[in-house]
């Protein structure tokens, strides 16, 4: 009986052995392994639906600023025109040696499209968020074109912030804010102005809503923060460690809610994200054959039929590096908290 358990277990070990790969680690069916077309480069995006029509928006490259992406079905990409091609003279004058528009972030209010949008130079936080709206996404639309409206919030050396990342939010007491913030001391909420998309009182001290102490050998990175509004809660994704990188990229993403917009938002083990906290919500080396590196600055979709959706930039082991598109599912769990489904 004894040799013969040993003659089927070795003969089991053999089959193991000799099984491919793929029979072991079948591929998985997700929004990500579909999702085709112009999809590098992309870096910081947010995305929005008008009509029929999915719309991407991300930080542009070159020339092209802001860069614009649609797909009728969320796995098409379709590159467009950038929505700029210069620096409004507003830009240049406020922050000399920016030739780039980063980070934008897209919402509709008051009957317009409101594209927040980064203007600085790398490392800096002399750097200022501006605003540019639409009354139309469609460029084949006969309203359609964007209007710079200038100057929203400015940073300079002297302070302890740094205006790039902006993200808009209408609060469920209809307030208006904006978040932003990398590196420095964190991110940053300002109460806007609702007509003129501006904070409401410029001399009015920004509220912190996320940082990460900085240990002994040098800065701890947090940036990129979006709120989404859901199940009672105002959930902050923010993104830690570093992007930009290419496959060396360590960037991660975490999440904390709050009952309040101003926080304090906490990760599902009550860790605090004004301590550094905060619950994993993309990994940095994620499971998609470790080819996806780096996975940040995420924005959000809560579609019309009540689906959400997580957009976020990882970095392709397999293009050399490149920063490209990524769309995720996102459940919420019996827990109450989301996960991401790629």
């Amino acid at each position: 009986m004894t040799r013969q358990i040993m003659s089927i277990m070795a003969g089991l070990a053999l089959l193991a052995a000799t099984a491919p790969a793929s029979a072991q680690l079948p591929p998985r069916d997700t929004l990500n392994s579909r999702l085709t077309g112009d999809l590098v480069p992309t870096h910081d995006p947010v995305i929005a639906r008008e009509g029929d029509t999915y719309h991407v928006f991300s930080t542009g490259h070159g020339k092209r600023l802001i860069e614009t992406r649609t797909s009728p079905d969320l796995v098409t990409w379709t590159a467009g025109d950038p929505i700029f091609t210069a620096l409004p003279a507003w830009a240049k004058d406020t922050i000399p040696g920016s030739d780039g528009m980063w980070a934008p972030d897209i919402s509709y209010v008051n009957g317009r499209y409101r594209l927040y949008y980064s203007v600085s130079t790398f490392g800096s936080n002399r750097s200022a968020i501006g605003l540019a709206t639409s009354p139309t996404l469609d460029p084949k639309a006969k309203n359609y074109g964007w209007r710079d409206e200038g100057l929203v919030v400015m940073s300079t050396r002297d302070d302890d912030y740094n205006a790039i990342d902006p993200n808009f939010i209408i609060d469920r007491e209809g307030r208006h804010w904006l978040s932003l913030g990398s590196f420095w001391t964190g991110i940053k909420l300002f109460e806007l102005d609702p007509k003129s998309g501006k904070p409401k009182d410029p001399k009015a001290k920004p509220v912190s809503i996320a940082r990460r102490p900085a240990p002994a050998g040098g800065p701890a990175p947090v940036e990129a923060p979006f709120i989404v509004d859901h199940g009672g809660y105002y959930w902050l994704m923010v993104s830690y460690d570093y992007c930009c990188k290419g496959v060396n990229s360590t960037y991660y993403t975490v999440i904390g809610r709050s009952k309040a917009i101003t926080g304090p938002y906490l990760g599902k083990d009550g860790s605090p994200l004004m301590e550094g906290g905060g619950t994993i919500f993309l990994r940095a080396d994620l499971q998609e054959e470790q080819r996806f590196r780096g996975p940040g600055h995420a924005g959000w979709l809560h579609d019309s039929d009540g689906k959400d959706y997580v957009v976020y930039h990882a970095y392709d082991k397999q293009a050399n590096g490149a920063p490209t598109l990524r769309i995720a599912p996102v459940r919420w769990g019996t827990d109450g908290w989301p996960q991401a489904e790629y």
